[in-house]
């Protein structure tokens, strides 16, 4: 046996992993990668009807979470996991990526790592702040694009199109640091330019309350909520939990007015109605 060849591969596989890490932005490494551990295991000893019942069964774990702004910020850009803490878009990131690892019958926190990575980033690769995808149109489109997400919306028995001009960020330059680098502003420009008369799906507040719209929702369905403002798409992200098919669906998020991801107290018709700041919703599932 020539056990230089298989230290040597040994070697290799630990330097592989090593360099992996420090691809990694851990809030608490020792503790967020025991508890994506136990929440694999737990999804791996679970039976699953759905790719929407993994989500929600993960989304229910970070009930109670505290509500963490701007997070994902920080020179350089890496991938940032950080349990302890959620927005709106990291709480749904999250949930997605631990469900995408069940679907793929990996229990690792690596595997996590990495479909987080996919899920977060343009074409799942890290190459500075603009590759991670801040509008959801724009992570819509590209992950849609690479198989991982369908987008639910025009299966619904009603739904509308809207069309927008996205330039939010360069438009608020002063409001995001790393737009001061006059490379990433410009490539952020560019991304925009993509995005110029950006046409797309969604279920109007008003037909919400729909009974055939109600039960079109699945317990597990990603949800993003469209905005008033006129060079934005999104602004709000949420899951839907339901405790039948024929339930009322409510919002499960990572709620800023209440500091923590919580269940909505209102079904998702009448928080919506209640927020005039939001047009409606965009539907969107993984896909298996």
């Amino acid at each position: 046996m020539n056990y230089r060849y298989y230290i040597s591969l040994i070697l290799a596989f630990a330097a592989t992993v090593a360099v992996a890490q420090t691809d990694v932005r851990f809030h608490n490494e020792a503790a967020d990668t025991l508890r994506l551990t136990e929440f694999l295991d737990r999804g791996a000893a679970t039976s699953f009807d759905s790719p929407e019942a993994r989500v929600a069964f993960y989304a229910r774990m970070f009930e109670g979470t505290p509500y963490g702004a701007h997070t994902l910020e920080g020179e350089p850009e890496i991938l940032t996991v950080n349990l302890d803490s959620l927005d709106c878009t990291t709480f749904v990131e999250t949930a997605l990526a631990l469900a995408y690892t069940t679907g793929e019958r990996r229990t690792s926190w690596r595997d996590y790592v990495y479909n987080l990575r996919r899920l977060r980033y343009r074409g799942g690769e890290v190459a500075g702040y603009p590759s991670r995808l801040h509008y959801i149109s724009d992570w819509a489109v590209d992950n849609i694009h690479r198989g991982n997400m369908v987008d639910a919306t025009r299966d619904f028995p009603r739904y509308n199109e809207l069309t927008r001009t996205l330039d939010f960020m360069s438009s608020k330059r002063d409001s995001y640091p790393a737009l001061a680098d006059s490379a990433n502003y410009a490539r952020i420009r560019s991304i925009e330019n993509g995005y110029r008369m950006h046409r797309f799906p969604y279920i109007k507040t008003i037909d919400l309350a729909s009974k055939a719209i109600k039960a079109a929702f699945r317990n597990g369905d990603v949800v993003a909520l469209v905005t008033i403002v006129k060079n934005l798409d999104v602004t709000h992200m949420g899951i839907i939990v339901k405790d039948a098919p024929d339930a009322e669906p409510y919002l499960l998020h990572a709620s800023s007015t209440h500091g923590k991801v919580e269940v909505s107290a209102l079904p998702l018709a009448e928080f919506m109605k209640k927020n005039r700041r939001w047009l409606g919703v965009r539907v969107f599932r993984l896909k298996e």
